[in-house]
C-alpha cells in the first residue's frame, strides 16, 4: 500500500456496506468510517468485515473507524453498539470507534457528566484493552449548554468536564471545523489547543454568511440561516492549514468526508460533491516523498 501522511476517505453506512464501498472505491477514496444510527442493523460485525475486505480487495484503501451515532446516556442499545464496535474493530483493521457522547435530554450540560462517567469509564477500559481509541464528534445536534439531546461533546468547556470525568488515554475527539464555526468558535485556534486529543477527523466545513450574521445575528429565527454545512472545498476553511496543524502534531489518521449535509451538492449531486471534496483534500495534503540519501 502507498504510504500516506493522512488518508482521505468518506463515511459509509453499516448496511449493504461492501456493495456500497465497491461502487464508490473507483473514485479514489483511501479510507472509510462505517457508521450506524443508534444500533447496528446486523450485530455480526465480523461477517461485515469479511464482506468489506472482499470489496476493497487489493485496492489502496482501509477502514479507519467505526461510528456509533446515538445517545448512549439514555439508550442501552447504543451502549451495546459501542461495545460491539470496540470488540470487532480489529476485524476491519480499524483503530478508532467514534460517535456522540450522549446527553440527559433537556438538562443543563453538567448534569450529564455523572452519567457520562458511569457509561464511558467501562467503555474506555474496554477500548484500552483492545488498543482502540474512542473519539467524540463535536456536533451540538441542536443543543447548547442549557438544554439539548444526543451529545454533550460540542464545546471545549464540556470537553474539559468529560476528560476530567474519564481520564483515559483511550478517549479523545472526532473533530471537524463545521460545528465550531456554527458556534462562532475559531476552528484553527481550537485545533492548535486540542490537536493532541484528536483521534479522527470528519471532512465537513461551513460557509458563514456574514451579511446575514451582521444584520440579524445568530438568533434570526432560521428564515435566513447565517451558516450552511458544506463539504470541504466549498466552505470557508483552509484545509491546507488544518492538515498542516494535524501533521505537525503527529496525527497520522484519516479525514473521512461526512457527506449528505452540503446544501448545494445534495440529492443526485451528492457524490459529485463528495468526489470534489476528496480531490480537494488530496490537493491540500502533500504526498509522502522520500528524501535522497
Amino acid at each position: 500500500m502507498k504510504e500516506h501522511l493522512i488518508r482521505i476517505g468518506t463515511l459509509v453506512p453499516g448496511e449493504n456496506t461492501g456493495n456500497y464501498i465497491k461502487q464508490i472505491l473507483p473514485h479514489g477514496f483511501e479510507s472509510f468510517q462505517i457508521t450506524c444510527w443508534e444500533a447496528w442493523k446486523d450485530n455480526n460485525l465480523a461477517a461485515m468485515a469479511d464482506d468489506v475486505k472482499k470489496a476493497i480487495g487489493d485496492q489502496d484503501a482501509i477502514v479507519d473507524s467505526l461510528g456509533v451515532f446515538g445517545n448512549p446516556l439514555t439508550n442501552d442499545k447504543t451502549i451495546n453498539a459501542f461495545e460491539l464496535a470496540i470488540d470487532n474493530a480489529h476485524h476491519f483493521g480499524a483503530t478508532t470507534v467514534c460517535g456522540f457522547a450522549g446527553r440527559l435530554t433537556d438538562k443543563p450540560l453538567p448534569e450529564s457528566i455523572p452519567r457520562f462517567k458511569e457509561v464511558f469509564t467501562p467503555l474506555a477500559k474496554r477500548a484500552e484493552d483492545k488498543g482502540i481509541k474512542i473519539g467524540f464528534e463535536n456536533c451540538p445536534m441542536g443543543g447548547d449548554w442549557t438544554r439539548g439531546d444526543w451529545n454533550i461533546a460540542h464545546n471545549p468547556m464540556a470537553w474539559e468536564l468529560m476528560f476530567d470525568a474519564v481520564p483515559s488515554a483511550a478517549v479523545g475527539l472526532e473533530w471537524e471545523p463545521c460545528h465550531q464555526m456554527g458556534q462562532m468558535i475559531d476552528p484553527m485556534a481550537q485545533l492548535r489547543k486540542w490537536v493532541s486529543k484528536i483521534v479522527h477527523v470528519h471532512g465537513k466545513d461551513s460557509s458563514i454568511y456574514h451579511d446575514i450574521l451582521n444584520a440579524e445575528g445568530i438568533g434570526g429565527g432560521g428564515k435566513r440561516p447565517w451558516f450552511h454545512h458544506r463539504s470541504p472545498g466549498f466552505g470557508d476553511s483552509n484545509w491546507t492549514d488544518i492538515i498542516s496543524e494535524l501533521i505537525m502534531a503527529g496525527f497520522r489518521g484519516s479525514i473521512d468526508i461526512e457527506g449528505w449535509h452540503d446544501n448545494v451538492y445534495a440529492g443526485d449531486l451528492e457524490m459529485t460533491g463528495q468526489v470534489h471534496a476528496l480531490n480537494y483534500l488530496k490537493r491540500c495534503r502533500p504526498e509522502r516523498i522520500q528524501n535522497p540519501k
